[in-house]
């Protein structure tokens, strides 16, 4: 008998219960393990997903990255055909996570991986966009130095043109002003960006415009979970 990985999606926003469908719950009670991305918020979301749930029943492990032990526990608990649940923070684990690597280990261990629909900001943001949805990349974080940033963000610039395709990028929170300024000054004016705030919560915020536009009125998005999306002319 095998054992399964569950890819557990959690909220984006704790006030969005309802875009974690119901077929969830009983992928959880399944499970022996979970490892997690945090552990204290991965423990109240499931709370809130299963009153009865007894936490400490569980064994939990914390990702950070998937150091050599929680590698070693993880192959350890598929060995004994446990069946191990994987919590992101945020989303859907293994996407623009560090489950990946524990994801990784499970394909190689011949394990059944079982993904669970539910909301992801990358998927949420380019539906909305307008922009290419048949072309499109993910660049988790662009560089933290300024000149590099700027340099990454002519050349997604130049791609989006080259080939068509949307370019999807994050930033940490309290640098998005900084970041959408830079693109700002950096893009050309009849690039398109993209900017989704707060995705599934009261407040969010999903607008494309023309970089000339953007120019006109530039919002505050400080310490608001973003995602940008850039599009050129083709050439």
């Amino acid at each position: 008998m095998q054992a399964t990985v569950f890819l557990i999606p959690t909220y984006l926003h704790p006030d969005a219960p309802e875009t974690i469908p119901a077929y969830v719950l009983p992928a959880v009670q399944q499970c022996h393990a979970f490892f997690v991305e945090n552990e204290r918020t991965a423990r109240r979301y499931l709370k809130k997903l299963w009153p009865q749930m007894v936490i400490d029943e569980y064994q939990w492990f914390t990702i950070h990255k998937a150091e050599a032990q929680v590698l070693h526990d993880f192959k350890q608990l598929l060995s004994q055909q446990k069946n191990i649940g994987i919590i992101s923070e945020a989303g859907c684990p293994g996407i623009a996570d560090p489950g990946q690597i524990l994801i990784e280990a499970a394909q190689q261990t011949g394990a059944t991986v079982a993904p669970l629909v539910g909301p992801n900001s990358i998927i949420l943001a380019l539906m909305a966009s307008g922009m290419n949805g048949q072309h499109f990349q993910f660049h988790g974080y662009l560089p933290i130095d300024a000149s590099a940033r700027r340099q990454k963000i002519k050349e997604l610039e130049n791609e989006a043109a080259n080939k068509n395709c949307t370019q999807i990028f994050i930033e940490t929170p309290f640098r998005n002003n900084q970041m959408i300024t830079e693109i700002v000054q950096t893009s050309k004016p009849t690039t398109r960006l993209c900017i989704a705030a707060d995705l599934t919560a009261p407040q969010q915020y999903i607008k494309t415009n023309t970089i000339t536009e953007w120019k006109k009125k530039q919002p505050d998005f400080h310490k608001r979970l973003c995602i940008f999306l850039l599009a050129a002319n083709t050439v």
